[in-house]
C-alpha cells in the first residue's frame, strides 16, 4: 500500500476558497448541511485517470470527511475531492492502494458531471450512516448507506472494492 506523507493541511480562509484542482473540479456550495458538490470540469474515456491523491494526511479518527484507506486507518483528504458525494451509480472510484481517482469502468466521465463514488467501496463503517437520495434508478439505489459491513455481499459485488473492503468482506464470510 502507498504510503501517506505527513503535510500540513492547507490553510484557506473560511471567506476564501482556493480550489485544489482548478482544472479539474469545481465546488458547487450549497448553504444546506452536505449538499455541496464537486463538479467535472473535463471530460474522459471511461477507465480514465482523474487525478491523484497528494494532500491527505492520516487521522486517528473517523469522521464524515475521511475515507478508509486500510483495515485500520483513514486519511483526511485535505483538498476540494473532498466535495466527491456519495452515489450508488458513481462516475469516480477512490484507489486506495493507488491513490488515484479513476473514471468508472462502465462510462465516461463528461464535463459538468457530478463527482462521486460508491463509500461503501471504501468505508467499512460510516462515520454518519445517512439515508441515500442519489436518485439512481430502480433498485441502484441501496438506501440506508452506513458502509460495507452491513451491505449484503451480493449488491456489493456490482461494484469496484477497494482491497482492504475485499479483505473484510472475507474476514466477515469466515465469522
Amino acid at each position: 500500500m502507498a504510503e501517506i506523507p505527513l503535510k500540513e493541511a492547507p490553510i484557506v480562509s473560511s471567506n476564501h476558497h482556493r480550489p485544489s484542482h482548478p482544472k479539474l473540479i469545481r465546488v458547487d456550495r450549497s448553504p444546506k448541511a452536505f449538499a455541496s458538490g464537486a463538479i467535472s470540469l473535463v471530460s474522459l474515456p471511461a477507465g480514465a485517470h482523474f487525478t491523484d491523491i497528494e494532500n491527505a494526511t492520516p487521522t486517528a479518527v473517523r469522521r464524515y470527511t475521511s475515507v478508509q484507506n486500510s483495515v485500520e486507518t483513514h486519511i483526511e483528504l485535505n483538498d476540494d475531492l473532498v466535495y466527491c458525494n456519495h452515489c450508488c451509480v458513481p462516475s469516480v472510484v477512490f484507489d486506495m492502494v493507488k491513490l488515484e481517482i479513476r473514471v468508472v469502468d462502465d462510462r465516461p466521465l463528461n464535463e459538468g458531471d457530478p463527482l462521486t463514488f460508491f463509500y461503501p467501496s471504501s468505508e467499512w463503517e460510516m462515520d454518519q450512516p445517512f439515508d441515500c437520495t442519489c436518485g439512481a434508478p430502480g433498485k441502484q439505489c441501496k438506501g440506508r448507506i452506513s458502509g460495507a459491513k452491513d451491505m449484503r455481499e451480493e449488491d456489493l459485488r456490482q461494484y469496484w472494492l477497494n482491497q482492504h473492503i475485499v479483505e473484510l468482506l472475507g474476514k466477515r464470510k469466515c465469522s
